[in-house]
């Protein structure tokens, strides 16, 4: 397989000249693509929020069969990064689905201003398509996520996503054949992941269950009514989460009650947290801020390969899960807390379980697994001033109001409003009142990008003009914000804070700590890979996670998905 390895992909833009090389390579080889042997299935786990360096911080403590079994058994990519700017979640999830760039696939921010409208669009918003079933939709005044608060609709579907996703492809492959599924407690992390031609299941919040929406489904199958009824979430009613060992035994043992962590009202700072009864307000939203956000997806997870016979016949099939409550807990507590420690550990119970049930209904052998992260996470900013590191909170609300944007409103005339919004991580300029007053835009946007730049806490300001008509510096920071630059998504001025400086207010609440930068702490992420064929190593390369989708598309014999453009990875072409 060595004409594999000296391929170089990375500069290769066709997905079909990818596929044409491949099969040159395979028939070099001695083999064909066609013939070679494919997995069952394959289990494509994202931990939200998974920086890259939590698996192993907690190895000591870590079962058998979850992360252990993983980074024991499998291919570990111990230097691996999303390469875009903008770290959030729906960026993160499209890119692992397609090997894309936000630039290509078009999520660009977990939400975006829509210029034709002029309304907040959240990802996977689509009227056309609302949730399935009565009372399934977002509660807004229970719910604490503002990409979530943001959404004009209840309705979800995939139709924001430009290109195809390695589960989109595998159908193609495979005749429509392949069984392809996306689950999660993030409707975002479901779909995205999905794709187009698959099925995609979230938690409602609302109904305390698992719905999709008539994008997918006319109706619910029966087994998914089934599961509903029996009201899993339910069996936490009057519980709390409580400690799995003695806190003596943590390595933030000491650290559970922090001044700069968000007290939930009746959740609090310190163990345990109690979850309430099902008809209180947050109750549902405090399982996700918990172990038992994972643990009700896992149920699910288990439900849904069970009855929709996953990995049962030669065709392969796909099942996307989404874990997201370290991100949740990471937002409130921090990654550096008593609470992630503890999630952490009973994730990995919870993966042990996963993987000894796909060993017993379709066998860990006949299955490639391959477990990564939307992003990482900056530690709390109190954590970090504890330390003696400086760290510090923006506020974009107060940008419009300061000296500087105020003495350039004067040199262009401008009496109103200039800077309208802040959406991480875009600045969103007055455009009416800048056709009104007869100004170029670009020339408004790079001024305000050179102001901005000037400003404490940001470490660079780039306007849209700028990135579109090209000639900036060849810097890595500029290449990953024009990876992140889609011209009819993205905002008028990108900014790029400092690091260690953030922004601690959503919508009015105030977490603990936050992503969204292009600093290595919101990059690094664990891509792993294990099971069907993979032999255990530790590969210390720069890899990036653009390079799942296309070398998961070889290893099925389909074409990598329309957008990819990351390079294969040779050491599971090799094992495969």
């Amino acid at each position: 397989m060595n004409v594999v390895n000296s391929l170089n992909f990375q500069s290769i833009a066709s997905s079909s000249i990818v596929a044409i090389a491949l099969t040159l390579a395979f028939a070099t080889a001695g083999e064909s693509v066609e013939a070679a042997a494919k997995p069952r299935l394959i289990l494509q786990i994202t931990v939200d929020q998974l920086r890259g360096d939590l698996p192993q911080r907690y190895l000591d403590r870590l079962g058998k069969g979850g992360f252990r079994y993983l980074l024991e058994k499998g291919a570990v990519y111990a230097n691996a990064h999303h390469r875009h700017a903008n770290t959030e979640t729906i960026v993160g999830h499209v890119t692992l689905a397609t090997g894309a760039d936000p630039s290509v696939h078009g999520m660009i921010g977990n939400v975006w201003l829509d210029r034709a409208s002029g309304e907040l669009t959240y990802n996977v918003e689509d009227a056309r398509y609302p949730i399935l079933g009565k009372g399934a939709g977002i509660d807004k005044k229970a719910e604490i996520d503002p990409t979530q608060r943001a959404a004009r609709s209840d309705g979800r579907s995939p139709s924001a996503m430009l290109v195809s996703t390695f589960g989109d492809e595998l159908t193609l492959n495979q005749g429509g054949k392949a069984k392809v599924f996306g689950i999660s407690v993030k409707d975002r992390g479901a779909i995205s992941m999905a794709g187009h031609t698959g099925k995609a299941f979230w938690f409602s919040k609302t109904a305390g269950g698992f719905v999709t929406s008539s994008f997918y489904y006319d109706e619910y199958p029966n087994w998914v009514n089934e599961w509903n009824a029996r009201k899993p979430a339910d069996k936490y009613a009057g519980k709390s989460w409580r400690l799995l060992h003695d806190q003596s035994a943590y390595l933030f043992g000491a650290n559970d009650d922090r001044p700069y962590e968000t007290a939930l009202p009746g959740y609090g700072r310190t163990f345990p947290h109690p979850f309430g009864q099902p008809g209180d307000k947050y109750f549902t939203t405090l399982l996700t801020i918990s172990p038992a956000g994972d643990e009700l997806t896992l149920d699910f997870a288990k439900a849904l390969i069970r009855n929709e016979g996953l990995g049962r016949d030669a065709t392969p099939d796909y099942l996307a899960i989404s874990f997201s409550s370290t991100d949740y807990v990471g937002h409130v507590f921090g990654p550096s807390s008593l609470e992630s420690e503890d999630n952490i550990l009973r994730l990995d119970r919870t993966l042990a379980e996963l993987f000894r049930f796909i060993d017993a209904e379709v066998g860990l052998a006949k299955t490639l697994i391959v477990l990564s992260s939307d992003h990482g996470g900056a530690e709390a900013p109190g954590y970090l001033t504890e330390l003696g590191f400086e760290a510090e909170y923006i506020e974009p609300k107060t940008f419009d109001k300061t000296g500087a944007i105020k003495r350039l409103k004067q040199r262009f005339g401008i009496g109103k409003e200039l800077i309208t919004t802040y959406f991480h991580p875009y600045l969103y300029l007055n455009r009416k009142v800048i056709a009104e007053n007869g100004l170029d835009l670009a020339e408004v946007e790079r001024a305000v990008a050179a102001d901005l730049t000037r400003f404490d806490g940001i470490a660079l300001a780039v306007s849209s003009s700028a990135l579109g008509s090209g000639g900036l510096p060849d810097t890595p920071l500029i290449q990953s914000i024009l990876r992140n630059y889609n011209p009819y998504r993205s905002g008028d001025v990108y900014v790029v804070f400092e690091p260690n400086h953030f922004i601690n207010d959503f919508d009015g609440l105030t977490v603990a700590a936050s992503h969204g930068s292009p600093w290595r702490y919101d990059t690094y992420v664990p891509i792993i890979f294990a099971g069907f064929g993979v032999s255990a190593q530790r590969i210390t390369r720069l890899v990036h996670t653009v390079d799942i989708a296309p070398t998961l598309s070889i290893v099925v014999g389909a074409k990598p998905p329309s957008g990819s453009s990351g390079t294969l990875l040779g050491e599971i072409i090799r094992a495969n």
